[in-house]
């Protein structure tokens, strides 16, 4: 099976480059097939026992308005402390002031998955495992799991009159991340996140970060590496985002009727 990431032609290859330049990271991301997940771990070597455990809640409005405008809103707990996140994407780096670019806390990074290359652009702070709880709770209000900077980038970004304590938690999504060693001609390390949705559905993906001048490289040896174990794409390339974003809309449109 031919994969659509492997497919990119010369004006995408010269797209990705482009923001590659701009980027502090470059991320390669596949979901794995459903009927594939179980050789996945197998044939990758991943030890359950050593997975990291960690719950995420999105905050948008019903109808996803935050998610239109490209913002994402998210916190994250985890056993070694908890944080919280501002995304904006797509991202045009050119598009970034000089103050933002520098600020402690942000990044700009390019994805590259099966269904296309998207630069983003994201600044993250710690936050309270017992705050987000609380927030989930209804006892805390959002705006404060995030910083005066974060706040004031989603103000400026966000679409007029949508207050951050307006929005809706969506989750807790429970996770499990497991790093494993990518072996290819430069071995990489890896991460194998697998989100585990309240329907009892589930994505896995595997993902690897590595310099800009070897993406292609890494994207094509971790492919056919991939392959020869028997791992397959999934048909669907959706992203653990998306997916969450959609399901928790939908929901919540069922429980207002």
């Amino acid at each position: 099976m031919s994969s659509p990431m492997l497919e990119l032609n010369d004006t995408r290859i010269a797209e990705a480059r482009s923001l590659f330049k701009d980027a502090d990271s470059v991320e390669l991301k596949m979901t794995v097939a459903d009927g594939d997940r179980h050789s996945a771990v197998a044939a990758l070597g991943l030890e359950v026992l050593d997975a990291e455990l960690r719950q995420v809640v999105f905050f948008d409005t019903a109808d996803l308005t935050l998610d239109h405008a490209g913002i994402i809103v998210r916190a994250r707990r985890a056993k070694k402390g908890g944080d919280s996140v501002i995304k904006l994407r797509p991202l045009a780096p050119a598009s970034v002031s000089a103050k933002l670019r520098h600020a402690n806390g942000f990044k700009v990074e390019v994805d590259v998955t099966a269904g296309g290359i998207v630069c983003s652009g994201s600044l993250k702070a710690e936050a309270g495992n017992g705050d987000i709880k609380k927030v989930l709770a209804g006892k805390r209000a959002v705006h404060k799991l995030f910083s005066s900077e974060q706040r004031a980038l989603y103000a400026k970004h966000a679409p007029k009159g949508l207050d951050m304590d307006a929005l809706i938690p969506f989750g807790p999504i429970n996770v499990a991340k497991l790093k494993f060693r990518l072996k290819i001609s430069t071995e990489h390390d890896a991460v194998a996140e697998l989100w585990f949705y309240p329907d009892s559905s589930r994505i896995l993906e595997l993902s690897t970060k590595c310099a800009r001048d070897e993406a292609f490289q890494v994207l094509a040896e971790g492919r056919a590496m991939l392959l020869d174990c028997g791992v397959q794409y999934a048909a669907e390339q959706q992203t653990k985002t998306r997916k969450a974003l959609e399901y928790f809309s939908r929901l919540h449109a069922r429980t207002q009727k």
